[in-house]
């Protein structure tokens, strides 16, 4: 799939080289009665097209976090410097736009539009993110191809309950891979499915570092998180393991 812009995945980032730097992150939510610290002084680097994993139990901070790469949500302190540029420093409208542009978002419970084919699924993302700088001409043959890449291609008409779990998350692989962003962000991406199906959905999302796609993922499984090339294990919002991934870590030995 071709690249429709020079910013999408900087020359000045090789493979393997950081594309994302997360310095001194924290994010606290604060009531009347109590300050809880969701993360805590978290410090990484995530290496350009290649598979990242965020690897930890539930509330260890996985999702805060990716809602921080994503700029969703703002952190309390600290940055995410993304190819160069802090994310913070921007506005919400400038955000958003970045957002459809820089980064694909692939959801645990697919989140497709049901009264939409799997094809306008995918064109809707296209609408929503500025056409991923192509022609609205070009728009139907760009939903096709990237339901051809995730395996789905045969299936474009079919509304998503017309599908398997298995074909409804690739499409949402589509979906996310619409605009040609760098970065695909997947939280939870194998956690409604079955063990035979999600490792084949996986494989496909491993795939796609291939095509110059950065790929981060939040999953609970151990053996997923250790096919990534490089790695960082969240507890209690600090960074307590890490492999390949320039972390400070708080209290625990580098992953192996």
């Amino acid at each position: 799939m071709a690249q429709t812009t020079a910013s999408k995945q900087p020359a000045t980032f090789p493979q393997g080289s950081p594309l994302i730097r997360v310095e001194h992150l924290t994010r606290t939510i604060a009531t009347r009665a109590q300050q809880t610290i969701i993360l805590d002084d978290v410090t990484f680097t995530i290496p350009a097209q290649q598979l990242f994993a965020v690897n930890g139990p539930s509330g260890s901070g996985k999702s805060t976090l990716l809602n921080m790469l994503t700029g969703i949500d703002r952190p309390t302190s600290g940055r995410v410097v993304f190819a160069g540029q802090e994310l913070r420093a921007r506005g919400e409208n400038a955000l958003a736009r970045w957002r459809g542009q820089h980064v694909g978002i692939i959801f645990q419970f697919f989140q497709l539009v049901p009264t939409l084919t799997a094809r306008e699924n995918v064109l809707l993302a296209l609408e929503l993110g500025g056409g991923g700088g192509l022609p609205r001409s070009a728009w139907r043959k760009r939903a096709q191809d990237c339901l051809e890449v995730v395996g789905v291609g045969a299936f474009g008409n079919r509304l998503p309950s017309e599908l398997s779990g298995g074909q409804q998350q690739r499409v949402a692989v589509a979906r996310a891979l619409a605009n040609d962003p760098p970065v695909l962000i997947a939280d939870e991406p194998t956690g409604n499915l079955d063990s035979h199906t999600a490792h084949a959905v996986f494989d496909m999302l491993a795939a796609l570092t291939q095509r110059d796609k950065t790929v981060v993922y939040v999953t609970h499984d151990r053996e997923l998180a250790a096919r990534a090339d490089a790695r960082i294990e969240l507890l209690d919002g600090h960074v307590v393991g890490q492999r390949n991934a320039d972390a400070v870590l708080t209290h625990a030995a580098e992953v192996q």
